[in-house]
């Protein structure tokens, strides 16, 4: 294997989903394992907050990289809140690489997006009914990510192909 890559979903999502499953065949096609983290049972919890249990999310994340170390370099990579809680873990671990479809740069005002200056690939929507465009480039743009702006929404469905297409170019470079 050249590596390990773990696809996390969106909000309200889960691990079958188009985009994460495209990612995932592109990954074994490439040479890399790859696990998709389930984490429905986590956006269930509303009583927490709005987005469900996030804490845990990261937390379940981490677990995953912990556990990957052996199977070589790792990967992150994840749609909407699975973007935001891969760059947060990005930046405790040694991390290969990212990739982000439709980024939330701020989660709220209290939890911006952080991640590690690493490898680093975008996929966002022009029309984002929930994350403006302009604040994807402007948060892309000091960390030198390479980002693709598509005529889509927040949920990329028209672009699955050209999201796999940038995530197998991210792979062929690590």
């Amino acid at each position: 294997m050249r590596g390990h890559c773990i696809l996390s979903h969106g909000f309200e999502s889960g691990p079958d989903a188009t985009k994460v499953t495209a990612l995932a065949e592109v990954a074994a096609r490439l040479g890399f394992s790859h696990a998709r983290p389930d984490y429905t049972d986590l956006d269930a919890k509303r009583e927490i907050s709005p987005l469900g249990d996030v804490a845990a999310r990261l937390e379940r994340l981490r677990g995953l990289v912990r556990g990957a170390a052996a199977n070589g370099p790792v990967v992150l990579a994840g749609s909407s809140l699975g973007a935001w809680i891969s760059g947060r873990v990005s930046q405790e671990f040694d991390i290969a690489g990212l990739f982000l479809m439709a980024p939330p740069v701020r989660l709220d005002t209290a939890h911006p997006l952080e991640a590690a200056n690493v490898p680093m690939s975008i996929v966002h929507g022009w029309g984002d009914e929930l994350i403006p465009a302009a604040d994807v480039v402007q948060w892309a743009q000091p960390r030198g990510a390479t980002l693709l702006l598509v005529d889509d929404t927040h949920r990329l469905s028209n672009h699955v192909e050209a999201s796999a297409r940038a995530f197998a170019a991210l792979l062929e470079t690590l």
